[in-house]
Parts: structure tokens; sequence; C-alpha cells
């Protein structure tokens, strides 16, 4: 079962606000005004401090509130951590980076609903964006290929957008004598991609061939994004289950801050350094 924490977040904040107000404005003063009485009729001290006495649920949500609105805030509306799950977005990430993933800069959006209450900016194109696919609540981050109304063909390891091909520059980077992946680097206007296709046997003929990832061309719909993965051959994107909706988006991922690999081993910085 899949956790929806940011509806988690937003109902114990609103809930623990709820018993914090309804405490300022009518239990407080209802215990003070049992103390009040008890003091004037010379009750006994311990009856006094019972009557003072906030219950357990009150205490308790009083001291959770700020927390749970500090962090809602935050993640909500400023920035939020991820961990890259798979190998979709290689050579730039890769499993097991810890990400920071800003909330401003396509809009602040309102938390669990999605729809924009401040516009702060739009996708680009090369943007590495965090998102929740169609009719899916994971979080997924992919690469921002196509913007509304765009036309997009993916065709023998080449993508064209818009009739004008993404310039493609093949880098190697595996020895000559045991290749598993073919580099490479696209430029989207000011913004540079690594990206990679694996290399492995034909079932047919036994022979080394390029696992490029399904083909095909697209038009990007009004209020939808066409995303891929860097690593093209083994990545679920856009091209698998289609667009994703504005109202998607979470945000857009700037900056790798921690490497860990499992439990077992010891927490990385050394590829710190913000995201192209």
């Amino acid at each position: 079962m899949d956790i929806d924490f940011p509806l988690i977040l937003l109902v114990l904040t609103a809930a623990t606000g709820v018993v914090a107000l309804l405490d300022k404005v009518w239990l407080a003063p209802q215990r003070q005004s049992r103390a009040q009485q008890l003091i004037a009729d010379k009750a006994h001290p311990e009856d006094i401090h019972k009557a003072e006495t906030e219950s357990f649920v009150v205490e308790q949500a009083k001291s959770f509130f700020p927390v749970l609105a500090i962090v809602f805030v935050l993640r909500s509306f400023i920035a939020e951590p991820f961990q890259i799950p798979s190998g979709s977005m290689e050579p730039g990430l890769i499993q097991g980076d810890f990400i920071l993933v800003s909330k401003f800069h396509y809009g602040l959006r309102m938390p669990v609903f999605g729809n924009t209450l401040i516009p702060t900016g739009e996708p680009a194109r090369g943007d590495v964006m965090v998102f929740f696919p169609p009719d899916d609540p994971r979080y997924f981050i992919k690469r921002v290929i196509g913007l509304p109304g765009d036309h997009i063909v993916y065709r023998n390891r080449q993508l064209t957008i818009n009739g004008e091909a993404v310039p493609t520059q093949e880098l190697g980077g595996e020895p000559s004598w045991r290749p598993q992946k073919i580099m490479a680097q696209e430029q989207f206007g000011d913004t540079g991609a690594a990206v990679q296709w694996m290399i492995g046997r034909s079932p047919v003929t036994g022979g080394p061939v390029v696992w490029a990832g399904p083909e095909g061309e697209w038009t990007v719909p009004d209020g939808h994004f066409f995303t891929m993965g860097d690593n093209r051959g083994n990545s679920a994107d856009s091209r698998a289950w289609g667009m994703v909706p504005d109202r998607n988006i979470v945000g857009k991922a700037v900056a790798v801050w921690m490497h860990w690999d499992s439990w077992g081993d010891i927490p990385s910085f050394s590829r710190n350094g913000w995201i192209e």
C-alpha cells in the first residue's frame, strides 16, 4: 500500500491546530474558571492543580502543532528531500542519491490537490522534474522533454522536437572490449543532459543490440508535459504512460545533497552538487 504522506501531514497539522485553537478559545478559559472557583471555595491545592491541568490530548496537540506546521510549510512551499529509487536517471542521478526538490520554481501549489496558488514559473525543456504520473500515486523523477503544443519524435536514439533534431554527441565511456552502455550528451538550449543506452544481446541473433526504449511520436496537449528518463533504454516514462498533467507536478530537482546506498553503508557526500 502506498502511503499518502502529504495528505497525512495535512490532516495531522489541521487536527492538532484545531485542538490548540479550541483550547485557547474555550477549554483554557473553562479550566481557569473552575480553578478560580475552587480557590474561592478554599479547595485542596491538589484539586485546584487538577482543574488547571490540560488533558493529555490537548497537551500533545499543543506540543506537536508548531513542529508539524513548520514541516508542512517547508515541504509544501519551500523544498522537500527525495531519494532516487532506481537507475532510470543514470548517468546523472543514480540509485541512492538524495536530492532536494524546489517547491516554488513552478508556482506555489495547494498541498495534496496540486492546483497553483501563486504562479512563479513553468517547467522548461531540459529541467529535471518530480511529479506523479497519471493514475499513479508514486513520485517519479524524469527530464522534461516536451512542453504544451510540442511535437516529439524519438527514433534510432534521436530526439526531434518540432521538426528540429536535438543536438546529440556520443561520448563512449565504456571499455571497447566489454561495452555495456553508450553514453551521450544532449543539448536543450542552454541545458545539457548526459544520457545513456544499455547494450544487451539480441534474443534472435545473439549479437549485441542497443536498448533504446520505446520509440514513436507524440503531440503534447495543453496543460501537460512529456518526460523521459536519461537512461533511455531503462525508464518508464511518457513513452509508456503518457503526458504529465500540470496539477501532478511536485517541483524541480535542484541538487544532490547526500548519497546513501543502504542502511548497512555509510552515507557519502562526494556526489553533492547542483543538478543539470
